[in-house]
């Protein structure tokens, strides 16, 4: 029963190529203590148990100490604990550097070395939202595998992340350009009208929780804009 399970999970995964996104079939975790801000005029701790997580077709685990995804249609401020991932730039592609072009790398990486699928998937809009310039799998645990190129393949490069605090909105609908400027609108709206509080500070992501499995309709994803809180030196 065992090994129908994992062969299943196997499967799953693979045909998530279609769609730059994966997920296999995992008990959910248990949630983690998180430190989410509600991004109002003026933003102020709120408790985990306020937090409205959307419904959500759960079908990976987060990566460990990963916030829940949502709310929904509301822009936030999430801080994210130090992680790992395996990424693949679409550069180190050619011509083959779509999304679908970087998840069959970053698939075989992760069944050669036995490592869990999780969700979501990132990517990385540098450049453009027409076209995202990486893709990464993120680990469950930061001390699984080893940082630095794969010896088998080495367009994907492990990468270590160090804590991250982001503007998020999350999202129902299919991960395509037009949903994705979307949220990336409302973001940049608000990061403008809080300048004072807030400075952008590296380029967007979408962050995919669902499979092709899951009709589009369904799925959920969050745009996400890395940003740094600014403090007023006037104030001490």
């Amino acid at each position: 029963m065992l090994t129908l399970h994992v062969h299943v999970r196997c499967v799953m995964t693979a045909l998530l190529g279609c769609l730059f996104l994966g997920g296999c079939a995992t008990t959910p975790p248990a949630r983690q203590p998180v430190n989410t801000v509600v991004a109002t005029a003026d933003p102020e701790p709120a408790p985990e148990s306020e937090m409205r997580s959307p419904f959500m077709f759960r079908e990976a685990e987060l990566p460990a100490g990963f916030p829940p995804p949502g709310p929904l249609d509301e822009v936030v401020i999430k801080d994210y604990p130090a992680y790992r991932l395996a990424r693949v730039r679409a550069t180190a592609l050619g011509r083959n550097g779509t999304q679908n072009g970087m998840f069959r790398p970053l698939f075989n990486h992760i069944k050669r070395n036995d490592i869990a699928m999780t969700a979501p998937v990132e990517m990385v809009y540098a450049g453009s939202t027409n076209q995202a310039d990486s893709m990464a799998f993120l680990y469950r645990w930061p001390t699984l595998g080893q940082p630095g190129p794969d010896i088998a393949d080495a367009r994907v490069q492990v990468e270590d992340r160090p804590p991250l605090t982001v503007l998020s909105i999350a999202q129902r609908g299919g991960y395509n350009e037009r949903n994705f400027e979307r949220g990336l609108r409302r973001l940049r709206a608000y990061a403008s009208e809080h300048a004072d509080r807030l400075r952008i500070v590296g380029p967007p992501r979408y962050m995919a929780y669902n499979s092709p499995f899951v009709p589009g309709f369904l799925k959920l994803g969050e745009v996400q804009l890395p940003v740094e809180r600014v403090v007023d030196v006037t104030r001490h």
